[in-house]
């Protein structure tokens, strides 16, 4: 039997279509020439024309794409100018606004043709700009957070991380205009800029408890070589770990305990079934020819510890395989003998492996502190792992039978779940900042997927993203290598009209 599993939020309405994410545009102030948006759905990107003469002093003058918010959020789009342009203060960036009223207190963060970068705001209604300056010197990623009464702006250049400039003493009205806008700085003339990889993220709130309290959920793909982002799939719930599968037909991830196939022709969601195992984490993979899907379930005969089972890929009873527990998947091997998986034992992390035949135990990893994501690159030579045995997590490899274990990454991040292309060239893993502890892997943070050449080199941003714990535990490769699935996060409660698009 087939469960086809509806959410209700891929439905796009015709203003969506021409709008995106936000619910109107318009020129601010006296804009001699009138600016436009537009918007394309295929690719989710967004084209910003306007004129205006300034945004300066005590008025502005701009256009801007804007939809309303109350309390925290989170703003994040690549940006850039399209054409040399005619003055070199011309402006893009991201804006919060009081009012749509020309010279009402509001904050942004704008890059200059020039290339000059800086956090512009105006305290009260007729006032003066005031401006801090960023280090930073035409950056192309731009993401603006408020927190209360603080304003951050975030700035980096595509696969550097970010710089920050924070203005902790802005009083603005709860509810917001929050958007993206464009001034040509003459105002006989249009400038136009293209925006992409735009996000609006509400986040976790102060009170929030892991595990307990979720976010809902963005499906998205990845395209290594466009750099663009697409969201195919929304959910007010938590979905975790997508995990590609090896005919590039369908997505497999979980939620609220059970596991869904995500067809990416229909985009539509189908339940899995598992059978008794209906306290699934996110620790699930599916084997390199396709035929079979491994879990881990919390089993209520083992007092609720993770057990790891395999079924058929299009579902059916486990077959148990850990006889201890808890035992958390990780990786399968590519001739399909062996699982590999972090396991407790006598109070200690480390990683195991387990003949899906003898069910045969086999400890490969045995130091202090915490060793997990173990994963098979493709050809089999290896095992590819996170561990803070240093004092802080990186990612290492080693011989499948636990030899020759040396370490891969070495900067200041906390880097977890290393992924290997299928053609072997590239890793992808999940980079935390420092400030987490290193043992931790929590949901609902600012975190980069990054990547690194498997022959070696220095580790990119290829992706800024709020989310952690369920965005990219497991492998999430397309076949073809060329693209990633992964989990972002925002609280689609508080924004329902952008579950529409």
């Amino acid at each position: 039997m087939i469960i086809f599993i509806f959410f209700g939020l891929n439905a796009l309405s015709a203003g969506q279509a021409t709008m995106g994410i936000f619910e109107q545009h318009g020129d601010i102030g006296a804009c001699n020439l009138e600016g436009n948006l537009e918007y394309r759905p295929g690719n989710q990107v967004y084209y910003l024309e306007g004129s205006g003469e300034n945004m300066w002093f005590d008025k502005d003058q701009f256009h801007f794409a804007w939809t309303k918010l109350s309390g925290d959020f989170i703003i994040r789009a690549k940006v850039g100018f399209i054409g040399k342009g005619v003055n070199e203060h011309r402006k893009i960036g991201l804006m919060i606004r009081s009012s749509l009223g020309t010279d009402v207190p509001h904050i942004n963060g704008v890059v200059h043709g020039d290339g000059l970068t800086s956090l512009q705001f105006r305290r009260e209604k007729g006032g003066m700009t005031e401006e801090k300056k960023s280090r930073a010197w035409s950056p192309d990623i731009l993401q603006l957070e408020r927190r209360g009464e603080r304003y951050i702006l975030s700035t980096a250049q595509l696969g550097e991380p970010f710089d920050t400039i924070v203005l902790s003493d802005l009083d603005l009205e709860n509810e917001v205009y929050v958007g993206l806008f464009i001034c040509s700085h003459d105002n006989n003339v249009k400038e136009r800029a293209k925006f992409t990889n735009v996000r609006i993220i509400i986040p976790a709130s102060e009170n929030f408890i892991p595990y307990q309290d979720y976010l809902g959920s963005n499906l998205e793909i990845f395209e290594l070589e466009t750099g663009l982002r697409k969201v195919i799939h929304r959910s007010p719930l938590s979905l975790q770990a997508p995990n590609w599968s090896p005919d590039g037909r369908y997505l497999v991830y979980n939620s609220e305990g059970l596991l869904y196939r995500f067809d990416l022709e229909f985009r539509i969601p189908e339940l899995i079934p598992s059978g008794f195992a209906t306290s699934n984490n996110n620790d699930h993979v599916i084997s390199f020819d396709g035929k079979k899907l491994g879990i881990s379930h919390h089993a209520e005969e083992e007092d609720g510890r993770s057990i790891i089972y395999t079924i058929p890929i299009m579902g059916g009873i486990p077959k148990r395989i850990t006889e201890l527990g808890p035992s958390y998947l990780h990786g399968w091997s590519p001739d399909g003998e062996y699982l590999t998986y972090t396991a407790e034992r006598n109070g200690k992390f480390d990683i195991y492996k387990i003949s899906i035949n003898d069910k045969e135990e086999i400890r490969l990893t045995d130091t202090p502190g915490l060793d997990d994501g173990s994963e098979y690159s493709p050809d089999g030579k290896y095992i590819y792992f996170n561990s803070n045995r240093t004092g802080s997590m990186k990612i290492w490899r080693m011989h499948p039978d636990g030899g020759h274990q040396e370490q891969i990454t070495f900067d200041e991040y906390n880097d977890w779940f290393p992924h290997i292309s299928p053609d072997g060239r590239w890793m992808v893993f999940l980079s935390y900042q420092k400030e987490v502890r290193s043992d931790d892997h929590p949901f609902y943070k600012q975190v980069y997927l990054r990547k690194l050449p498997v022959s070696g080199g220095k580790p990119e941003i290829i992706a800024y993203v709020y989310g952690g714990q369920g965005s990219i535990n497991v492998p999430s490769w397309s076949p073809d290598s060329k693209r990633i699935a992964f989990i972002s996060n925002s609280n689609m409660k508080q924004f329902n009209h952008i579950l529409k698009e």
